[in-house]
């Protein structure tokens, strides 16, 4: 363990048990499928006829976190809006709700489901032969399973038929390991145990979900660029451990350290379903596909922020674990850092700058319990963080950042802060456009930004030289023009080098979830624009050559790309609003 010669480490982690309305268009598929499933209208219609069976009984036997069921369905008399829900767990009647579940009122059922599927789904025939056999891919949530059968649709649902109980091997076996950068360069994930306390519905009521414990282990003095090796553990009662798989990650260069240092960063992805579950279809459309390349491509790149929007559970609290698994490849391999976005945090009478719904409930607490920042108050989600060469100062755009404000205070003082010397790659990251997008809703108010976005910070970007602003918010991508003030300053578009003048503003947006659309006239800044799903991929070779790659999620290709080849001479020249009445630079 303290041989150093040595580049790969072992290490195993033993876990123990456990105001303002929003700029956002609302539209239709904006509301979270699951709400669509009218809950408190339910009534019990069940038929001794109707058979539904799931297998096989135990899942994960080999101690996998996953895993594929086969439900097999006979209705003698069936119709075209019957459907099969999942729910774990199993029992899910009215008489297993809890004191905090039952607050605003006692349905016959006491959760919404996790996912369904269409009685008649790949299967035509079934409205006239009453059988089919449905696929389902589950993923261990610490509970049993069940499957029911429901007709009249989701808005009048009459529950017919539950299928048998089945369940993981081990269902409280340590899952979905994530990596993040702790508050020093050098440690990369925190130790702590939250406890959640959910503030509205649906998340305290038909969207509730145990999300069991959360836990989180320090992993300090790491050596830089070097490949550490780690594994969960749990203790059961006996004293025996149950372990998980081995994962393998490389920890952080140093601050300023020069070596090549590759970052992805998207915004709005959501999670898809494997097996086709119908009400996701239209949700978060190209979120498999993002993760699917990020998985595929895996060894090319070091760090991933995700800026915002990052699961859209919207208080269907089961909708985490999913996520969670679904970017378990990832996550469990390379720092995994996210902003909170408006349906992470935004909540009526919540502390949030915005009064909207759009978390269903949560307020930010479930995405800061699963995923750890640095920041020094985790339910005010702005924070610093190093990566070698770059330096991010990640804000929360859903607490007020505006002159005066506390998190202003910190943005400040995170711009000051680095040293251009060693770390010339100075970021800037938000989930809302405070800076420009000609997404429809913001052209059409003739703004081009989140109201009053830019009014303060855009000060702070030319002074502090910063070099590429992101955002997401807006599902689609674009790029502008080195800016200032509304205004070009350089006339290039693909190459830069020499004096920085302006600040790059990249909206990042398309990580999965339903596309936007952008207005009618294209703003002269705007140097490409893309209602498409994808991310992007910054690779610093040194500290003055960067390479910028927008990459389409369907295939991965490159389709925009600029470089920016600048000495440190270059960053600290003066230009307009960026230095004050005195100044050392040269």
């Amino acid at each position: 363990m303290e041989d150093r010669s040595h580049c790969l480490k072992f290490f195993t982690i033993v876990l123990f048990c456990l105001s303002l309305v929003s700029a956002h268009r609302v539209h239709e598929y904006d509301k979270h499928p699951l709400s669509k499933f009218n809950i408190y209208k339910t009534t019990p219609g069940f038929r001794d006829s109707v058979i539904i069976t799931a297998t096989p009984l135990i899942l994960g036997s080999e101690g996998e976190g996953t895993a594929w069921v086969t439900v097999d369905l006979v209705n003698p008399d069936p119709s075209d809006d019957d459907w099969v829900a999942v729910y774990s767990p199993a029992n899910f009647n009215s008489s297993t709700c809890s004191v905090e579940n039952d607050e605003f009122q006692s349905p016959y059922l006491c959760t919404s489901p996790i996912k369904y599927k269409y009685a008649n789904f790949s299967n035509a025939n079934y409205n006239q032969t009453g059988n089919n056999t449905l696929k389902f891919q589950l993923i261990n949530q610490r509970a049993d399973f069940s499957f029911a059968l429901f007709s009249g649709g989701l808005s009048n649902p009459v529950l017919v038929a539950v299928s048998n109980v089945i369940t993981f091997s081990n269902p409280k076996a340590p899952l979905y390991a994530r990596l993040a950068h702790g508050k020093l360069w050098n440690e990369d994930l925190s130790l702590t145990c939250l406890f959640i306390t959910i503030n509205g519905a649906p998340a305290r009521t038909v969207g509730w979900h145990d999300l069991g414990f959360t836990h989180t282990s320090f992993l300090t003095n790491l050596w830089p660029n070097t490949v550490y090796s780690y594994r969960m553990g749990h203790i059961l009662s006996n004293g025996s451990y149950v372990w998980g798989k081995n994962y393998t990650f490389k920890s952080s260069p140093y601050p300023g350290q020069d070596s090549l240092q590759r970052v992805i960063i998207f915004g709005d992805m959501g999670k898809g379903e494997r097996d086709g579950s119908n009400e996701y279809s239209s949700k978060d459309p190209g979120a498999l596909n993002t993760t699917d390349q990020l998985i595929k491509d895996l060894p090319n790149y070091d760090i991933v922020f995700h800026i915002g929007d990052i699961s859209y559970a919207d208080g269907y609290v089961a909708d985490w674990d999913q996520f969670t698994a679904q970017v378990e490849p990832i996550a469990s391999a390379v720092p995994y850092m996210v902003a909170s976005g408006n349906h992470e945090r935004d909540w009526p009478d919540s502390g949030s700058f915005y009064t909207s719904t759009d978390s269903g409930g949560e307020c930010g607490v479930i995405a800061e319990t699963l995923y750890y920042v640095p920041a020094e108050n985790r339910a005010k989600f702005w924070y610093s963080t190093d990566y070698g060469m770059f330096h991010f100062c990640v804000a929360d755009s859903e607490h007020d950042w505006r002159k005066g404000s506390e998190q202003y205070r910190f943005l400040e003082k995170c711009l000051a802060s680095v040293d251009r010397r060693k770390q010339p790659w100075l970021i800037f990251v938000a989930h809302r456009p405070l800076g420009y997008s000609s997404n429809d809703w913001f052209g059409e108010e003739g703004s081009f930004e989140e109201p009053m976005g830019r009014d303060d910070l855009q000060r702070l970007w030319q002074k502090y030289r910063v070099d590429i602003a992101f955002y997401g918010h807006v599902h689609a991508y674009e790029r502008t023009c080195p800016i200032y003030q509304n205004v070009c300053v350089n006339s290039e578009e693909s190459h830069y080098s020499g004096t920085m003048n302006g600040t790059i503003h990249v909206v990042v947006g398309g990580g999965g979830h339903h596309l936007g659309s952008f207005f009618d006239t294209i703003p002269n800044w705007s140097l490409y624009r893309d209602a498409d799903w994808g991310f992007v991929k910054m690779t610093a070779f040194n500290r003055s050559s960067l390479l910028f790659e927008y990459k389409k999620s369907r295939d991965g290709e490159v389709y925009d790309s600029f470089t920016i080849n600048r000495e440190y001479k270059d960053v600290i020249s003066c230009v307009h609003d960026s230095c004050g009445p005195s100044t050392l630079a040269s």
